[in-house]
């Protein structure tokens, strides 16, 4: 309940915090004559917006388009001479989404409902929270507040002017020379941007493959591909950093051998994964509990501990992408306006791509799953290169990985990595998400021949298929 103190205050049906899929339930929530608060500190839009997968996506078409240029003698076309403008890049990148978030603000700022509050919101009290001075209060809340990136504790890192994904996204000069302590998807993907525009990498790991929360074998194959393009230091960890002039000094452990080796590059990033926001917000004087990682807890229905606050996002750590999160939009939409008729969220089939290069697309569990939980399956592969439009676009790396539960085929995981990998996952996506979910539901489809989606065909039917009844 609301405390009685704060009758005086400003009171909302709804209460939103965070602009990016929070704004889809703020203006639901408005269209069906609720009055809303909407709070946001930062740029409107949210991460993917402004610091995610809208600015790095059109970025990384700029090096996509640098790796065709540089292997067009492949295929005959000879190209004398181009130039990188980096900064017309950054330029382009920046130029549109300012625009779009500024259109949202605009449109919010001239909105009588939902109303926005630009600032830091934190609570201080069951239901109350404070924003540039001002106090607003709802019997429901939905906490979409994000995440932004970690900072390892490293010896000399705080202070040595390291730049993070918000920034690299952002950046006015290219360098030289760039070191990343990371080696997750913002790593891959921000070292395939500046690496294909010219920057030599120096990748920094705690693991032994990159990607190394991906499929074994696809995270290997990725691994070694990265290893004949930046200097990859796998299985070591950084232990200090120090900045000589325009220069930084990383001295860096090898776990096998504990010897040492230094870094030095002319810039540094930092992508050593995210944390919540949810310290930013004071939630204990709320009541909203969190778990040892900060992350919001919430139940089936993205209900918090506290009755009638909601979480959904980054911030509840479930899946970390922003389909996850609109996806989770429409179920907060409907189990916070008919509370009576609540539905569970439905993760099935929850995929993602990494953007690097070569592209990479997942869906389901990894083969290390699998015999983790003592799952008995059965893998079937298939390389780009022996499908036709494979070889035409000559993708020697690219394969399609599916996993099957043994004795009826059903698709559990499938791995791809290669040429528009994004793409050719979704077929996979909605048989197992809509269709019977099985190897069928890929084999019973009609194939455009030689499109490049026949690798998907070939690998899902490279099984030994008699042992098994259609």
């Amino acid at each position: 309940m609301i405390p009685p103190e704060a009758a005086y205050l400003r009171q909302f049906d709804l209460v939103v915090i965070g602009s990016g899929s929070g704004l889809d339930v703020a203006v639901a929530a408005s269209e069906r004559g609720l009055k809303v608060a909407i709070i946001e500190k930062g740029p409107l839009g949210g991460t993917c917006l402004n610091r995610g997968c809208i600015p790095s996506k059109m970025l990384i078409h700029s090096a996509d388009l640098m790796e065709v240029i540089r292997g067009a003698g492949r295929f005959g076309i000879k190209i004398n001479g181009y130039e990188v403008d980096y900064p017309a890049i950054v330029d382009r990148v920046t130029s549109e989404v300012d625009s779009e978030s500024k259109s949202i603000e605009n449109a919010l700022m001239s909105s009588e409902n939902p109303i926005l509050f630009k600032g830091l919101g934190k609570f201080v009290g069951p239901k109350l929270i404070e924003v540039n001075g001002e106090r607003i209060a709802a019997e429901k809340m939905l906490i979409a507040a994000g995440a932004r990136p970690k900072i390892p504790e490293i010896e000399g890192l705080r202070e040595s002017g390291f730049i993070t994904s918000d920034e690299a996204l952002r950046l006015r000069e290219q360098p030289k020379t760039l070191a990343i302590i990371g080696g997750g998807y913002i790593a891959a993907e921000l070292a395939h941007f500046f690496g294909s525009l010219g920057t030599a990498v120096s990748i920094i790991h705690r693991k032994e493959f990159l990607l190394n929360n991906e499929d074994e074998e696809l995270a290997r194959a990725f691994t070694n591909i990265a290893s004949k393009k930046y200097r990859l230091f796998t299985s070591s960890e950084p232990v200090s950093v120090r900045r000589r002039g325009n220069t930084y000094e990383i001295a860096v452990k090898d776990l096998k051998s504990s010897s040492l080796a230094t870094v030095r590059s002319d810039q540094l990033l930092v992508a050593a994964g995210r944390i919540p926001n949810s310290d930013l917000l004071d939630l204990e004087k709320t009541g909203v509990q969190v778990d040892p990682r900060g992350y919001v807890k919430v139940n089936e229905y993205l209900e918090t501990s506290v009755p009638g606050i909601y979480g959904l996002g980054d911030i509840i750590g479930k899946y970390q992408f922003k389909h996850a999160a609109n996806l989770e939009a429409e179920y907060a939409i409907q189990n916070i306006l008919y509370p009576d008729e609540k539905v569970p969220v439905d993760y099935t089939a929850m995929p993602h791509a990494i953007f690097a290069s070569p592209q990479i697309a997942s869906v389901g569990s990894t083969e290390q799953e699998l015999r983790s939980k003592g799952v008995e399956y059965v893998a079937a592969k298939w390389r780009y290169i022996d499908s036709g439009m494979g070889k035409a676009i000559e993708d020697h790396e690219g394969f399609v990985k599916f996993l099957y539960e043994k004795k009826t085929l059903k698709i559990l995981g499938c791995h791809i990595m290669g040429t528009d990998a994004a793409t050719l996952l979704h077929e996979v996506i909605v048989a197992m998400k809509s269709g019977k979910g099985d190897a069928f539901s890929i084999l019973n489809a009609v194939h455009i021949h030689p499109a490049l989606s026949e690798v998907v065909q070939r690998a899902a039917m490279n099984v030994h298929m008699h042992d098994h009844e259609h």
